[in-house]
This record gives structure tokens, sequence and C-alpha cells, in this order.
């Protein structure tokens, strides 16, 4: 089924929304989007000031939706992010007031800032896709997207986020500085005060799950679902490795890799496109060796070296 024109245009509205306000950082936005229409969940590691919470308050200012901000600390319990019963003593009975996780975008700011006990509250959310307190079961709004950022170099007062949590974000990004000319231009644009603030909504997150439908149709051939899967499967067999990708992380790889074709106009996948997605996808769900560290590889390095090994299918079949 090719790309609907209609389709293309909304996401196409909201990028360019999104690099009136993140200059220079056309890609990053692209894996943003790419999440989002894959129904997947995104962290972003970078230092801070580099605009990561900017992107995700511009992503959520050009739909239409609700959109809410966790700033995380040791302080936070579970029940400020999933909710919590009341009781209503006129009535004699306990009422559910929602949490922030009640929302279609949520943000939570340096996520690694909360404890381990708060974390492991945003599992269920993140699976599942609803909460349960009190023995009784919340369906969240569609879509859903949790965004968390995180500092990777201050981890005074940081709580690693386990294996387990890491493996439900469908991408993790970096942003990075910008270049010279950007900057100079990011300084410009901000003398008349923050651009995010004069955003105009253009889409509703109605027409976002009906992409998110659409996406599911893309076509991957049997020899590029093949690609990567071995991509996959090497991670678990490389000597650096001692924790490889999971199930689940094949199946994000897939929707991610389907959104990032319809990205580009495409109602199929070509084999670039997983190389492409393949750091951003795997890399954060390898936990590699202590002697690999020592040696001063990381994640990132060993995916390129996979996707080096593997070969790249030259025949493609259209569906």
């Amino acid at each position: 089924m090719p790309v609907r024109q209609q389709s293309f245009q909304i996401i196409s509205s909201i990028q360019a929304n999104l690099e009136s306000c993140i200059l220079g950082k056309s890609f990053e936005i692209q894996l943003l989007m790419t999440a989002l229409l894959a129904g997947g969940h995104i962290l972003i590691e970078d230092v801070p000031g580099t605009g990561k919470t900017q992107m995700i308050k511009a992503l959520a200012k050009s739909m239409r939706g609700d959109y809410r901000r966790i700033q995380c600390n040791p302080d936070i319990l579970p029940s400020d992010i999933t909710g919590v019963s009341i009781f209503h003593p006129r009535d004699e009975r306990f009422y559910f007031r929602p949490g922030p996780v009640m929302t279609n975008i949520l943000l939570a700011d340096e996520i690694n800032r909360a404890t381990t006990k708060t974390q492991s509250a945003l599992l269920e959310v993140m699976e599942e896709r609803n909460v349960t307190v009190d023995g009784e079961t919340h369906e969240l709004p569609v879509p859903f997207m949790l965004c968390a950022t995180q500092n990777p170099i201050d981890f005074e007062g940081t709580y690693i986020l386990p294996e387990a949590q890491l493996d439900r974000f469908m991408l993790k990004i970096s942003l990075g500085y910008p270049d010279a000319e950007t900057e100079k231009n990011l300084l410009l644009r901000h003398q008349e005060g923050q651009p995010v603030d004069r955003l105009q909504p253009v889409a509703h997150m109605d027409q976002i799950a009906a992409i998110q439908k659409e996406i599911r149709s893309v076509h991957i051939s049997d020899v590029v679902t093949a690609y990567l899967l071995d991509i996959v499967r090497a991670t678990r067999e490389n000597s650096a490795v001692l924790l490889g990708a999971s199930p689940r992380a094949a199946l994000s790889f897939v929707m991610a890799v389907k959104a990032f074709a319809f990205l580009h106009e495409r109602d199929y996948v070509l084999p670039d496109d997983v190389k492409r997605l393949a750091p951003y996808v795997l890399a954060h769900r390898l936990l590699l060796r202590p002697e690999a560290r020592m040696e001063n590889s990381n994640a990132a390095g060993v995916v390129h070296a996979i996707l080096r090994q593997v070969n790249v299918p030259v025949q493609l079949e259209r569906g």
C-alpha cells in the first residue's frame, strides 16, 4: 500500500515545527519521529543544555493532545507517577486520582535521578500501556509515548537504569553540540524568546494513532527480515557481549525500520534502513563483558563491528 500523501504531509509538518526549534539536528528529529510513529519510547542521553527537553516540548506542542512533564529526583514516589486512590468519606469509597502518566506524551526528565523503586513504576506503563493501582487496572490514552532524558556525566545522586527498563526503550539517541554556524543562528533566534513558545499545533493525536496503524502495513521482505535477525542474533554471539539483544529488541527493530521507511515516503523497508537504525535500537540493550569494558570497548562500537561482519542482502522482493 503506497504511503498516503495526507499522512506524509502531517508528519512533514511536525518535523518542520521541530526543526524550527532544534537547529541542525534533522536526523535526530527523524529518530524521534520514528519512535513516535512506531509506538515506541525514546531515551535521550546528553550533557545539560543541548535541547533535550525543548525537543520533546516542541513535539508535544506540535500535536493537539495531552502532555505532562515529571522532574525526577530521589524524593519522587511511584504514586506520584501512576496516581493514587483517595478515600471519599461522604461516598464511603475510594476514587482513583490519575497521575501524570495518564497523558499522550510523558517527559521523564533526568529519569536516572529517580530511585529504582520509582523507575520500576514505569515498567508496566512502557510495556503494557496501563497502570495498576490497588488492584485496579487503568488504560493509558492512545497514543502514548514516554520520552526520558538523562545526563551521561553527572552520576552523583543517580540510579542506573536496569537492563529490563533499557530494553523497553525503542531508541536511545544523543543530540550533541551544534556546529558554529548553527549555534550562531540559535543565539539570534532566542533573542526574541523561546521558539517552542511560538509553535502552533499541526496535527491531532487521533491522526498520529491512525498513522501508527498505517505503518504496520509497510512491507518488509523475508530477505530484509532475515538480515535484521542476523544482526540481532550476532549480538548474542559476540565475544565482547555478556547480554545480547532480546526478542523484544527484534520486535522493536522491525517496527522502527518500518516507521523510518515511512518517514522517507516509502511503503517498503531497505537494508539501509536496518543499517542506519541498528546502533540506536541495539546499543543501549547490550551489556558488555568486564574485560571488554577494560579494553575501552563500547556497545556502539560492537554494533558497528557486527554490521561490518553481517552480509547485506543485494536482492529484494517487493510485496
